[in-house]
Formats: C-alpha cells, structure tokens, sequence
C-alpha cells in the first residue's frame, strides 16, 4: 500500500532531474562559448522557409502509425479467420509488422519535405 505514495514523488523526481540538468548544461555550454568570444547567433536555430513546422511532421508520423495499425488488425483478421493462423501469432505479428512500415514511410516522407528545399 505504501508504495503507491512513494512511487509518484520519485517520477516527478526523475523529471525535474532531466530538465534541470537538461537546462543547466546548456547553460554552462552557452556562458563557455560566450566566454571564448562565440557569436551569439549559433544559440537561434535557423528558420527555413520552405520547411515543414514540427507539428506537421509529427502528425504526419502519427496518422501513418495508425494507419499502420488499422490496416495489420484487418489484415490480421484475414490471416486469423481465411488462412487459419493462430491468433497469437497473427494479431501482435501483422501489428508490428504494419507500425513499422508505416513509420518507416513516414520517415521517408519526412526527409523528402527537407530535401525538397
């Protein structure tokens, strides 16, 4: 029962551990290349004009995961039901299978969006 109370603080813990040393390091890596005379101009990330924002690629790699997924169940129900395969084996295999090449394909898109530019 006690465990429930414990568990919680220790992954809020982990969190805030990340960002802080997430943020601190690249503090300290910032005040080192300001201190060697850098120019501050390496700190903004280059915008570019014809590339795709983020959140378009990301809904774009989450729509081709799900359509990953909605395909391998119904193909899986073809192997199951007409083939005769196991349900095992058919279900979490064609799944797999499917979510793969549908985030593969949404890699490929991906880097064709930036080498179009």
């Amino acid at each position: 029962m006690g465990s429930e109370v414990i568990i919680i603080p220790i992954i809020f813990g982990v969190i805030f551990a990340i960002a802080y040393l997430y943020f601190s390091t690249r503090n300290k890596e910032r005040l080192a290349l300001i201190e060697k005379g850098a120019d501050a101009s390496i700190f903004v990330r280059g915008k570019r004009d014809q590339a795709a924002p983020g959140w378009k690629i990301i809904i774009l790699n989450l729509s081709l995961l799900l359509m990953g997924i909605g395909a391998a169940i119904f193909i899986a129900s073809i192997l199951h039901y007409s083939l005769g395969v196991e349900e095992e084996v058919a279900y979490p295999g064609t799944i797999f299978l499917m979510a793969g090449l549908g985030l593969f394909v949404g890699f490929t898109m991906t880097k064709k969006l930036y080498q179009e530019e």
